[in-house]
Order: C-alpha cells, then structure tokens, then sequence
C-alpha cells in the first residue's frame, strides 16, 4: 500500500529527500493553495506538511474522509484549525524543538548588538568616520542576565549566559528547584523579584493574556537604570510604548526586539533610536533551523503513517471512544483542576499527587493524571499541551507526578485530589462531578466548600469574622464586578478562626478592586483564576 502525502509550502531540499527515499509513500508539492483548491486538494491525500503559508480552516477540511494526518514545519499551529481537525479524526503534530537553538542564538546576537553597539558602529563606518570613543560598550562577564520563561529555549539561552560568565536569575514556577540548581539559574518566586536585580531581561513565554503587556511601565520603574531589554519569543510581552517612554527618559540603556506586537511591522517609533537594535522575526530564520523542522515533519508523518506512531501531537490523543463517552466528565475535571493548581499554588513547582477515589479508582487514571498535567501546563508553555505530551513535559521540566487509587468512596461517588509541592509548601484541592459533567471544587487545603469550577474565579484567605462576605460585596459592587456564586469553607466548627472564599465573578476583578480588597484587615490574601466556561472542553477532548 502507498500513501500520499502533499506538501503546502516551500520545505527544506533534505526534508524532500526524505520523503523521496520513504518506501510506501508518494507526495507532491503544491503551494499556494487557498479556498476550493485547498479543500478539494486536501481530499485527494492521506497527510500533509505545512509551515504557517497556508491556512487550513475548517472550511478547507469541510466533507474530507480520507486525510489523516497535518504536520506543521514549525513551532506555532495557529494556522490550522485543530478543533475541526480532531472533528474529522486527522491527527495534528508539530516540531517544537528545530527551532530552539537558532532562537536562543539569535537572543544572544542580539544582546551582543546592543551591549557593543554593533549597527550604529558599523553604520558610522558606511558614513565614513572612525568613532571608537562614541561605541564605547559593556562586557556581559560579571553582569546579571534575568529570564522569564524556562522551557526549552530559556533553558539553551541561559547555558550561553554562564559561558559568558554572568549571574543568571529566572522565572518559571512550571521548572522545579532541582532541575533550575542543576542548570546554575537561580530562580526567584515572582517577577517582580527578578527585575531590581538584572543588568539584562530576555523573555521566552507563550503570549497569552497573562502575559500581554507583562512588562509595562510599572515594571521598568521597578529596574535599574540603564537595564537592557530583549525579547525574540511573541510580540506583545513587553508594552512597546513603555519601551519608547523608558528611552527617552534614559531608564532603559537599550532596547533589541525580533518581534512586534503587530506584524509585519516596517515601521514603528522604536526605529532609528540611539540603543536599539530590531531585526524582523529572524529567530528562526537559519538554514540549520529549517533544515531540521522540514526533516522532523516528513519523520513524524512517515512514522504515523506507516508505523501509526504519533508524536507531538497538539490536538488528539489516544482515547478509544467507550474509555470517552465513560470519562469525558472526569477527564474535564481533572483538566480544570490543573489550571486551577497552575494560577492558585504560588512559587516553584517541584511535584504533584493526585488521588482518585471511589468509582474512579479501578478506570483508566492514567489518563486523568495527565489531562490534569495538559490542565497545569496549559498557560505555561508555547508549546500546544495535550494528554499525550502533557506528563513528558512534567517530565522535562522537573516536576515529579505521582497518583493514587483508593476504592472506598468518600463523601462523594467519586472525587479527584491533586497535591502541588512548591518548595515547603503544599497547595490541596479536591473535585468531583455533580451529575455527568458539572464540575465542582469541593475542597481547598482542609477548608471544605462548594463552588463552581469554570470562569472567573477568586480564592480569598480571610479571618471568619462577622461582616466579611458584606465588606467583599460592597468593594466589589464599588468598583463594577458582580458576584455570581460564593462559597466559604471554615476551619473546624468554632467561628473566629481563619477561613477560604471562593468567589465565581461575571468578569475578572480589577487591580484597583484587587489593591482594596487586600486592605481590609481580615482579608489575607486574593488570588484571581481563569478557567474555562461552563461546557467548554479542550481541543482534545472536544471529539
């Protein structure tokens, strides 16, 4: 049997040659595709290769029987439409670590360009002077280099930064101490811990709405004059407004970006500044790096095809349908109750335990283990996160997985509890199912509750006085946010001690009604979580 694969966009010559060389498998290249050609095209074949040209909608999928699998040269699959994919049974599959060292690389060309005035130099020399005392640079040995993001590119960027013999401090509460230690990063609990410590901050996060705008002008007041700011990960993670504002007014000594919040961008007030170095989007733009993407796409679909391998998959996982239709529900809780974890635990993730309890304990858990990790990593990586990747990725970044069954059914018929170690700390939370498919938060620490597990959410430490739950109310009413659900769990059964709030909102909370909240002398703490709606499933599980 031959199958065929059809390739969207240019490739590198040695991921073709691969294909050439693969018994059983036949393709052509065909690109350009858009529309009625696309659709009618993808129909004729059993995979695809694609980079981010093309885009395959559900549209350009709508009616096809026979493709079975996309593969995307690259990192990012914005450009497809994965939902509809996993509707048609067709497998999505990325290449998340071709382009990690030319990234890393490009990070550091362009904190050299800044640190030695590379172009302005090199520009004075086309204009015909010789001016060595106005490109007088700074040495990189003995300064202090801050990254936000850990994963696989911070990683390779922060082994160069010990090579140049700087101080490495970071942030990533999804990388354990221990793997941090090994690696010679100090980690610190939170960004605001980093910045009045760095000569120079690079950033290798997902953009997401966390981390839009995560450095503003608020951060940059908070740094030393004269800080040097690079970013080759996702426009938009730092506010380009506050980096123009911060040159002019001298605080920042420079500014190099690979990436805009707007692309493609020929033209924008960062431009033809003194210390300021741009390039567009050449992070991966070696020929190394498309080298090694285009021959892991044709390997990964060879591998699905022939020996149905799958590996970095983005949008499905290996869930026969009876184990779905049986733990759809559970699986959805074990998700919501990871991104809870990942928002409400504070500090470096150095383990999790999970204990399934009741009727759950003799099904597949291994499977709600890691849709529970698919839940924490979510938010945390670039790379898309599913039930298959989701424990390697635990895995990769340190952070040990345990589970537990025990049959004996509790207070309820069945119920998940996850454990997150951070450092000396254990955060506890417990779930179950009301019905088929409504999740609930049933436990927090020893405080027991019951409260909604979907949308915007507000955990509060508070003392279990009289007037609490009014005093929230009224700050909240103040400042516009309506409180649609609340529940309280108190230590024990004597009034007066401490007690947990959790609060579901119509819409998140704002710093201002944050900052008046955590005034008040009985509140503690307020932690604000994001999780899904009501009913809404992740890609890989939506099927």
């Amino acid at each position: 049997m031959s199958y065929q694969v059809i390739v969207l966009d240019s490739i590198a010559e040695e991921g073709l040659e691969l294909l050439r060389a693969a018994e059983g498998i036949e393709f052509e290249v065909r690109t350009g595709l858009s529309g009625d050609a696309l659709r009618s095209a993808l129909a004729e074949f059993d995979g695809a290769i694609c980079r981010s040209g093309v885009k395959i909608t559900a549209k350009a999928l709508e009616g096809n029987r026979r493709l079975r699998a996309i593969v995307r040269a690259g990192v990012g699959t914005d450009n497809i439409d994965k939902l509809a994919a996993t509707r048609h049974g067709i497998v999505v599959m990325n290449t998340p670590s071709g382009n990690t060292i030319s990234t890393a690389e490009h990070t550091w060309a362009l904190i050299l360009a800044l640190s030695r005035n590379v172009a302005p130099a090199y520009a004075s020399l086309l204009e015909g002077r010789w001016d060595r005392k106005r490109f007088l640079g700074s040495q990189l040995a003995e300064k202090t280099l801050g990254i936000i993001g850990l994963g696989r590119i911070g990683r390779e960027v922060a082994k160069r930064a010990i090579a140049f013999q700087m101080r490495v401090i970071g942030y990533d509460p999804f990388l354990s101490d221990e793997v941090a230690a090994k690696e010679r990063i100090e980690l610190v609990d939170t960004v605001d811990d980093l910045l009045p410590e760095v000569d120079y901050l690079t950033v290798h996060t997902p953009l997401t709405s966390e981390t839009r705008g995560l450095i503003g002008r608020e951060q940059i007041e908070q740094m030393k004059p004269g800080v040097r700011l690079v970013n080759a990960a996702r426009g938009g993670i730092y506010d380009e407004e506050a980096l123009v504002e911060g040159l002019e007014s001298g605080k920042l000594g420079g500014v190099a970006l690979d990436v805009f919040a707007e692309e493609p961008c020929t033209e924008h007030p960062l431009f033809g500044r003194p210390n300021v170095v741009c390039t567009p989007h050449l992070g991966a733009s070696t020929a190394e790096a498309q080298t090694q993407v285009a021959v892991e796409a044709v390997q990964l679909l060879v591998d699905y095809l022939l020996r149905g391998q799958i590996r970095h998959a983005v949008n499905t996982a290996s869930i026969d349908p009876q184990t779905l239709r049986t733990l759809r529900g559970y699986l959805d809780l074990a998700y919501r109750l990871g991104r809870f974890q990942a928002q409400w635990a504070s500090g470096n993730a150095a383990a999790c335990r999970l204990q399934f309890r009741g009727e759950i304990a003799h099904e597949e858990t291994r499977l709600l283990t890691s849709a529970f990790c698919a839940g924490f990593l979510e938010k945390a990586l670039d790379a898309e996160v599913n039930i298959v990747n989701a424990g390697m990725l635990m895995q990769e970044r340190g952070i040990h997985v345990q589970e537990t069954s025990d049959s004996e059914m509790g207070a309820f018929r069945a119920s998940i509890t996850a454990e997150v170690q951070t450092g000396s700390q254990t955060y506890t939370a417990s779930g179950t199912l009301f019905g088929n498919r409504m999740p609930r938060l049933v436990r927090l620490e020893d405080y027991r509750l019951e409260a909604y597990l979907d949308g915007h959410l507000l955990v509060f430490r508070h003392r279990d006085v009289p007037g609490i739950i009014g005093a929230v109310g009224t700050i909240f009413g103040k400042h516009g946010v309506n409180i649609a659900q609340m529940a309280v769990g108190r230590a024990g059964s004597e009034p007066g001690g401490r007690a947990i709030g959790v609060l579901n909102l119509d819409a998140p909370p704002s710093p201002s009604a944050l900052e008046e909240l955590l005034t008040h002398e009985h509140i503690e703490s307020a932690v604000p979580v994001e999780l899904p709606g009501s009913g809404e499933l992740p890609g890989w599980l939506a099927g």
